[in-house]
């Protein structure tokens, strides 16, 4: 919990900052309080333990007791979870894990909406690296929830080349071939392509997954003929809920959606104290 205990402990500081000025001020002693967590719409439930974990950072004795599990499926007025504890500790905490786990749920929310889209279409969705700074591992978690799969973390896990690096590098053939030399055998080569002859010289090269950029669906059925199962194909660019099926059926194995985390609408979750 390293990494989440981070997150938490810059958000907590980001609003608490020098006290909470009005809490400290309508509660001048202790006082044990009742909470409840409540969906406030449909979603797919992501971030139970984040939220558990904003109100332990605040106050170890906080009970926390979680009605659902991440993944499950909520209606309007599902308790989430039941919280008892220091009420300063509650009505400090309750921004922060509302607004992380809100974010979380949505994305998984967003998720499952288009892995249905592609159901039976053997495609797989996965993320791209456009999330929030700081947030990537609660927002990839959040994709895994929703039945989604992770691209690559960061720039460190995989190998990507992209437009710009074929212009520094001198060419798709030269791109792979440093590429290469520099990797260890472990990894694969990823290779973004944006037209049919780019196609071609990605698997002259040897890349083991070619993407597809913001090509059309014929394109990309003729992309996907032309590679013929001798390496992963990806489509990126532009996917939504309306074009994703379309696009899984050119035969594509994998579909990258950014706006899984860059665009996703936070679900809606409340959280009514009262008294223990």
């Amino acid at each position: 919990m390293n990494g989440i205990d981070r997150i938490i402990d810059t958000a907590l500081a980001e609003d608490i900052h020098t006290g909470d000025i009005t809490t400290l001020s309508v509660l001048p002693q202790p006082r044990v309080m009742r909470a409840r967590l409540i969906a406030k719409e449909p979603m797919v439930l992501a971030g139970v333990a984040v939220a558990e974990r904003v109100f332990a950072r605040l106050d170890p004795s906080t009970r926390f007791s979680a009605a659902f599990a991440d993944g499950d499926r909520l209606e309007t007025g599902d308790v989430i979870a039941r919280i008892e504890g220091d009420a300063a500790a509650l009505l400090q905490g309750e921004r922060v894990s509302l607004n992380l786990m809100q974010r979380m749920c949505g994305i998984a929310t967003q998720t499952a909406a288009y892995v249905k889209e592609i159901a039976g279409t053997g495609a797989r969705v996965v993320d791209t690296r456009k999330t929030t700074p700081g947030l990537r591992v609660l927002e990839k978690y959040a994709v895994r929830i929703g039945g989604g799969t992770n691209h690559r973390t960061g720039l460190y896990d995989g190998v990507l080349i992209k437009e710009n690096h074929i212009a520094a590098a001198g060419g798709i053939l030269e791109a792979v071939r440093l590429a290469r030399a520099y990797i260890p055998h472990t990894l694969k080569i990823e290779i973004e392509t944006e037209t049919l002859d780019q196609v071609t010289l990605a698997l002259q090269a040897g890349a083991d997954i070619i993407m597809l950029d913001n090509m059309s669906l014929d394109e990309m059925t003729r992309a996907v003929q032309l590679i013929a199962k001798r390496a992963l194909v990806e489509a990126s660019g532009g996917v939504n809920l309306q074009s994703i099926r379309g696009i899984a059926l050119t035969g594509v194995d994998i579909i990258s959606v950014g706006a899984l985390t860059h665009s996703v609408r936070a679900t809606d979750i409340s959280m009514l104290m009262e008294e223990s």
